[in-house]
């Protein structure tokens, strides 16, 4: 009996060690496939996401996984307080403001080694105008596999190169104090979280079946995400109470549901974009209305008229080969002439709503507010007519009049927001009738995409900073053009440029040195070749030399390089000045990419391409390139401002491409069609 019972003990032992083992080995694969970077160790046997006292920590990997969604967004996060301090320095020229593009996103050393140690391979084929990308945060595999002996000496070369260039950083003389202040720290907060109704079977989405409680924001980031998060400015804006600005909290705006997006390559390059847009015009719809109204059946009728307009041979205010297809421009902006009708809520505190900022580099969407609450011809008082909702409300004021200087939090600006919906949706039934997908914003704040990604995910969303790594939907959202009003009497001061045989530089830049990509491009081409004028921020033009404008004016090409994030007004300057646009930043997506066909009149270049700048430009033929300088002439129209807005000006091809996204997303239920 004894010998049986060690028998058993010694065979249960063993099965015990086996379901141990299998178990162990369960975790780790399922580890290896689930986490970030497959690091299963230190997953499993980390001590947490708590850094030690005194030490600096990053994120956790959960926390890192949501970092990832920021795609090309890499930056100097580890540098040190002052160099960081530096790098914010505000991008200035004697004639010209840069874009703002916000500060910069986390841990210079473990993002900058994974996404850059592959971005200088030189590219064989020169001739090709648009390139490769460089690996970036949001590319997983590329960290994981990056070279550390490659990139630890590349990020040497790179961080000397960006101190050299940062002590000419001076403060923006031009700027206004108030678009300046604590921008440091913009793009650094990760998106918000999707909500969790997300349906992945198919590009559609409904409300029907949605709890219509009002939106709850996410949890406040922990202390560590916090301290990755962002890095501010020294110049401190003066605190601002919140207490008066606080709208009172309803419970009545619908949940709007997200649809899943899908898994982009680290580098979106501009013809896999238009790849892209045809595929959401293809397949990406609105949700149903709740409930049937007078306009969705003008919209639809819109809507076969705009896909089977009568074909355009000749017009000439309108170059067909500046347009992916100007038939259907024509006819759709002939439509919105005649049909559309735009609701805009009284509603809204100043200073966030009805306040317009109309000068510097955030003036698209001061000017777009003040000429859309003047306009007589699309605005009704009526929102049973109205076709699309406006929410007048300014990224750049809700920043100034919210955001707390230090407090690395911008809660209480979605917060405000996320009031102001419930009120709305409240006080009105057209927000819910819809879920907000016939409501819009126009936005040029940096931190814009983020404060809105979730609660306004189905309306149409105008965005300056429109990066499609950080939600920017191609077919629903619109990308605004970025443009410096230095003079609001006078916005076409100075337009215009040399004709093209009188252009001696071939390549210009100049600015200060934001973000990552503009320190690589003073890296390889500052003072080595006359013809490439690549400068950092230029100091005052001297008598007898050119100054910022007449550089632009003088050039055949026009860099635009991206600082912190992907926009900038230098791609409106370049056209302004009818410069050929050279446009350095990966994933960006051009103003009215809807409509323009922008390789006709200018040109991509990745950004692990910048080593072959020169060669790129060389390689394009002189009637190619003069076939580009008359067609930036002729697309000009659209990126102009006046005091009172003219036909197919930037005015009106903002609130175009708003209508037409709208019209080729309406979707209505089977007996609206009958009724």
């Amino acid at each position: 009996m004894g010998h049986k019972f060690r028998y058993l003990c010694q065979v249960e032992a063993r099965h015990l060690l086996w379901l141990i083992g299998t178990v162990f080995s369960v975790v780790f694969v399922v580890q290896y496939f689930e986490l970030p970077y497959g690091d299963v160790s230190s997953s499993l046997f980390s001590a947490g996401d708590i850094p030690a006292p005194g030490k600096t920590s990053l994120p956790s990997s959960d926390s890192l996984s949501k970092l990832g969604t920021m795609g090309n967004m890499t930056t100097a996060q580890g540098l040190n307080s002052s160099d960081v301090h530096a790098m914010h320095g505000i991008d200035s020229n004697a004639e010209t403001m840069e874009g703002n593009n916000e500060g910069p996103k986390n841990d210079f050393a473990s993002v900058m080694n994974g996404a850059l140690d592959k971005s200088f391979g030189l590219d064989e084929d020169n001739k090709n105008l648009t390139v490769e990308k460089l690996n970036n945060s949001g590319n997983r595999s590329a960290l994981k596999n990056a070279s550390k002996h490659e990139s630890s000496l590349f990020l040497e070369n790179i961080t000397a190169d960006s101190n050299s260039s940062l002590g000419k950083i001076q403060e923006d003389d031009m700027a206004l104090p108030s678009q300046r202040s604590e921008r440091s720290g913009v793009g650094l907060i990760s998106p918000l979280p999707a909500l969790p109704q997300i349906i992945s079977s198919s590009n559609t989405t409904s409300l029907t079946n949605l709890d219509p409680h009002p939106i709850t924001l996410p949890p406040e980031r922990s202390s560590v995400e916090e301290d990755a998060a962002h890095t501010l400015n020294k110049d401190e804006k003066a605190e601002t109470s919140q207490n008066d600005l606080t709208l009172s909290n309803h419970s009545s705006i619908s949940v709007p549901a997200v649809e899943t997006r899908p898994e982009l390559s680290a580098v979106t390059t501009i013809s896999e974009m238009n790849d892209l847009l045809l595929q959401s015009r293809a397949s990406s719809r609105s949700m149903k209305p709740r409930w049937s109204s007078a306009v969705d059946k003008e919209l639809l009728y819109a809507k076969s008229q705009i896909e089977n307009a009568p074909i355009i041979k000749n017009d000439p205010g309108l170059h067909a080969s500046l347009y992916r297809n100007v038939s259907v421009f024509k006819r759709s902006y002939e439509l919105m002439e005649n049909t559309l009708k735009v609701y805009i809520y009284r509603e809204g505190e100043r200073p966030v709503f009805h306040q317009p900022p109309i000068k510097g580099i955030y003036a698209s969407e001061g000017w777009f507010m003040k000429l859309m609450q003047a306009n007589k011809k699309f605005v009704t008082k009526n929102g049973r007519k109205a076709h699309l909702f406006y929410l007048p409300f300014s990224s750049l004021m809700l920043e100034e009049a919210l955001y707390v200087p230090n407090s690395h939090s911008r809660k209480n600006l979605e917060q405000y927001l996320k009031n102001y919906l419930d009120m709305i949706g409240a006080k009105y039934p057209f927000w819910n009738r819809t879920g907000g997908a016939d409501h819009f914003l126009v936005a040029c704040h940096d931190w814009a995409p983020s404060e809105t990604l979730k609660l306004m995910a189905n309306s149409i969303r105008a965005l300056c900073n429109s990066d499609i790594r950080e939600g920017f939907k191609l077919g629903k959202d619109v990308s605004l053009p970025e443009t410096s009003i230095r003079i609001p009497q006078n916005p076409l001061r100075q337009l215009g440029g040399k004709p093209p045989s009188e252009r001696r530089i071939l390549a210009f830049f100049a600015g200060s040195m934001h973000g990552y990509v503009r320190p690589i491009l003073l890296k390889y081409w500052e003072n080595k070749d006359p013809a490439m004028k690549i400068y950092g921020r230029m100091p005052k033009a001297k008598k007898g030399t050119m100054n910022y404008i007449q550089h632009m004016k003088s050039s055949k090409y026009c860099i635009c390089a991206k600082g912190y994030e992907v926009n900038s007004p230098r791609v409106v300057e370049a056209i302004f000045y009818e410069c050929v646009p050279v446009i350095i930043s990966d994933n960006f997506v051009p103003p009215f990419f809807g409509v323009l066909n922008w390789e006709s009149f200018a040109v991509f270049i990745l950004e692990k391409d910048i080593p072959n700048l020169k060669s790129i430009l060389l390689s394009i033929p002189e009637k190619s390139y003069l076939e580009m300088q008359m067609r930036v002439k002729q697309v000009q129209q659209h990126f102009l401002w006046h005091a009172k807005p003219v036909k197919y000006d930037v005015f009106h091809m903002i609130l175009h491409s708003v209508w037409y996204n709208r019209v080729l997303q309406i979707r209505v239920r089977p007996k609206q069609l009958l009724g």
